[in-house]
């Protein structure tokens, strides 16, 4: 990670910090989902159950955060950054960022969640590690989506339907982890799927810095 991504980075923590209201509001979301989810189906809800309403959570969670990425910077401060910085070391920030965002919401998150639906996870360091890699490999995703469907103007089923394909597969293999993980397996049994995470994480990664630049320049 170069000094222009760091600078990029710390631009984005202190905007958070002057708008408390962007953090707070996912926050709130996140907060408010995961009580109404209590409300429907607490006692009535199995393992698999427990592990699919979580994944949903963060998926929502992670559009949320994803989708202000470009949507609030438009004009002259994206002219701003185009004279300043490389387009790839835009979307590494806006990406690294908004991963790190996610993995404090995601582990906020399931503290809550767990406090209200119960823990029945047998192997936490296998679930931690598999739900820090899934919101990783979302946030990089949905980032790029982001970019692209801050082009047009309804940015919210753009990003959706673009985003669909490329989260689905993420998304299996995260859940078959985590639920894995609420049965007793570990990180040694379960090395592949993490593996498999990773490089669907670093794949798109590596698209997305191939392709941001082309829609940098419109």
């Amino acid at each position: 990670m170069n000094i222009p991504v760091l600078h990029i980075m710390q631009k984005e923590l202190l905007l958070e910090f002057r708008l408390k209201y962007a953090f707070n509001g996912v926050l709130l979301f996140l907060v408010s989902t995961i009580f109404v989810g209590y409300l429907s189906f607490a006692g009535a809800i199995d393992k698999a159950g427990w592990n699919a309403l979580f994944w949903i959570i963060l998926l929502f969670t992670a559009m949320n955060v994803s989708l202000k990425s470009f949507v609030q910077e438009r004009g002259g401060l994206l002219l701003y950054y185009y004279v300043l910085f490389k387009p790839q070391w835009v979307i590494q920030a806006k990406i690294f960022y908004n991963a790190l965002l996610l993995i404090i919401l995601s582990l906020i998150g399931l503290g809550i969640y767990t406090l209200f639906f119960g823990n029945p996870i047998q192997s936490i360091p296998l679930f931690v590690v598999n739900m820090i890699l899934g919101v990783a490999g979302l946030s990089t995703i949905l980032s790029m989506m982001s970019a692209i469907a801050s082009k047009a103007q309804n940015n919210f089923t753009l990003m959706s339907i673009l985003s669909f394909p490329l989260v689905l597969p993420l998304l299996l293999v995260t859940i078959k982890t985590s639920l894995s993980a609420l049965d007793g397996g570990v990180i040694a049994t379960q090395w592949r799927d993490l593996v498999v995470s990773v490089l669907l994480s670093m794949i798109t990664l590596v698209l997305s810095n191939v392709l941001f630049p082309y829609i940098w320049r419109e």
